[in-house]
């Protein structure tokens, strides 16, 4: 996947994130949890844009953490509605699948960056 294609899927994500918060309920839970979600779930998508602007292979791999972080952030709170059941689990599911899986893109891409910075010095 390039970047362009990882740009546009994490912006997906960010509206599927949207999109699930307009459906939780407006309980204390459900309200607390939405406002977390909607900011790593869309900082996700920020945040890797501004990677593809690093001006070098350590400022990249900083930034490459901060997507990670919000990823892995979202995927608590996508773990905790479907636990909570604050929505069915058809809804939650998809979503949570594909939050796990910018984790794990994101953390391969951090352990390549690191290890080809420190195979360069």
């Amino acid at each position: 996947m390039n970047p362009e294609e990882l740009k546009d899927r994490t912006k997906q994500f960010a509206l599927r994130i949207l999109k699930l918060v307009a459906a939780l309920p407006k309980t204390v839970e459900g309200r607390a949890i939405a406002n977390q979600l909607v900011r790593c779930g869309t900082s996700v998508a920020a945040n890797y844009r501004a990677t593809c602007r690093a001006r070098s292979k350590a400022e990249f791999i900083a930034k490459i953490g901060v997507v990670l972080e919000e990823a892995d952030e979202a995927l608590l709170w996508l773990e905790l509605i479907g636990e909570a059941n604050l929505l069915p689990a058809k809804r939650v599911d998809p979503i949570r699948i594909e939050a796990n899986e910018l984790v794990a893109i994101m953390a391969a891409s951090r352990k390549s960056a690191a290890s080809n910075l420190k195979s360069a010095i």
